[in-house]
């Protein structure tokens, strides 16, 4: 917003900004909580604490201590902001997803050599994990949790080490000259003490809290809609790309909560058709009784690239889902009923799979399936409605994009955890003031 956009609207901003920040104890905490909005608000390239202020026109110190040092909870000011989104937006589903946060150095918390489907690469880069309420028109944050590799991990840090010692060793070996004489492996030499020190020490000037360590994403997902669950907000549904997906485990505990989902997996996925059943064990041999007693599927599992060539293109429907901007979004999709299968996957007492929805864009103008997604959505849910919620997703990357070029999201520069959860949440909260701006026909500025 330009300074004469956000003095329309300031009156507004200010209740805003009472009713979220109400948790904090100190008027002082309040006042500044107001103006860092003010700051993420404004237009400007960067929206770190210094360039914020100087357009503030206040000391940029008062800022840096509201966010890395002053006593206030982050929890409590989220819970306000995710209930308030909840009933703003009426969310048709929550989506899972992350972001990566390109940085230079080695110091900020959880940042590593790691992959982020941001950037398209392995880079230098801190990952936050996100649960955002959405609708096809609408969408916002509703918590965050920073992920933290092994290597900032004190049980984990050198164990990972030497593997990925080992990796780097078998890689080297596999490329080396094929003229060359086979070089025997040597042992993989790590001083894990160091490398447990290192993580030690990069914990401690980052503040990372004792007990956070490092959890696979889908784990940090479920903590959050715990979380939220606590605060008496629930999904309609979930919906993630392959990275949780293709998790078995967070499958399972969506499962578990009884919480609906269509969640992006690969071709590789395995299941069993639908009518297939578990049969008894044969004996292990000899008229011994089997080693194990459950019964279990007779024939192996196909992947679901599998399952829908046998099906042939002749069963595609087409479906159209929303309007995009060039017009509808219409594609050609299968639609099977399967059992998912797989090792990390538990049957029911008597063996049997649950039956899931196993759906599959395939493009007229392509020669195979472009994009494979699980459903345990109700068995006579619609084509439109289950590509409607496959899709839905397309939503956080509006988000992000909105986040992080118009209110900074990634612009943070302390090196602390608490300045990080701080700055994340204070940029929720500036999104979530846009989002109503826009949902109100009576706005008095443009968002």
């Amino acid at each position: 917003m330009t300074p004469d956009e956000l003095s329309v609207v300031r009156q507004r901003l200010e209740a805003f900004a009472a009713e979220v920040f109400a948790p904090l104890s100190r008027s002082d905490q309040r006042v500044k909580g107001v103006t860092y909005l003010r700051g993420l608000l404004l237009d400007g390239r960067r929206k770190s604490m210094q360039p914020m202020a100087e357009r503030l026109g206040v000391d940029h110190q008062g800022l840096q201590q509201f966010v890395t040092t002053s006593t206030w909870d982050t929890a409590a000011v989220r819970a306000r902001l995710a209930a308030r989104a909840v009933e703003l937006i009426e969310p048709v589903a929550w989506a899972i997803d992350d972001t990566g946060f390109p940085k230079d150095g080695t110091g900020s918390p959880g940042v590593a050599r790691q992959y982020s489907g941001t950037l398209g690469k392995v880079a230098n880069c801190q990952i936050g994990v996100s649960v955002h309420a959405v609708t096809d028109t609408a969408s916002c944050p509703l918590d965050w949790r920073l992920f933290l590799p092994e290597s900032w991990d004190v049980t984990k840090a050198g164990p990972a080490a030497v593997k990925a010692a080992k990796a780097q060793q078998r890689k080297r070996l596999t490329n080396a000259p094929r003229a060359a004489a086979p070089a025997a492996p040597t042992a993989v030499e790590v001083d894990v003490e160091a490398v447990t020190e290192a993580a030690r020490r990069r914990r401690s000037k980052s503040a990372v809290p004792q007990g956070e360590g490092h959890r696979p994403k889908w784990m940090l997902a479920i903590e959050m809609i715990d979380g939220l669950a606590g605060h008496g907000l629930r999904p309609p549904l979930v919906a993630a790309d392959s990275g949780y997906g293709d998790s078995g485990p967070f499958r399972a505990a969506l499962d578990e909560r009884d919480i609906a989902y269509n969640v992006q997996v690969k071709g590789e996925t395995l299941a069993h058709p639908a009518d297939a059943t578990p049969a008894p064990r044969a004996p292990s041999g000899r008229g011994r009784p089997p080693s194990r007693t459950r019964p279990d599927y007779p024939y192996d599992a196909l992947s679901v690239a599998q399952h829908i060539q046998n099906a042939g293109r002749a069963v595609t429907v087409t479906v159209s889902w929303r309007e995009g901007s060039k017009g509808t979004l219409t594609s050609q999709f299968v639609f099977l009923r399967v059992r998912p299968a797989g090792h990390r996957i538990t049957p029911d007492p008597d063996g049997s799979l649950p039956e899931r929805w196993l759906i599959a864009e395939w493009p007229d103008d392509q020669p195979e399936p472009v994009t494979y997604w699980l459903s345990s959505q109700p068995a006579d849910t619609t084509p439109a409605d289950l590509i409607r919620t496959a899709k839905i997703r397309w939503r956080i990357e509006h988000d992000y994009r909105e986040l992080k070029t118009g209110l900074g999201l990634d612009h943070f520069e302390g090196r602390s955890w608490t300045g990080w959860h701080r700055h994340v949440t204070l940029v929720t909260a500036a999104h979530l003031f846009i989002t109503m701006l826009r949902h109100d026909p009576k706005a008095d500025a443009p968002a």
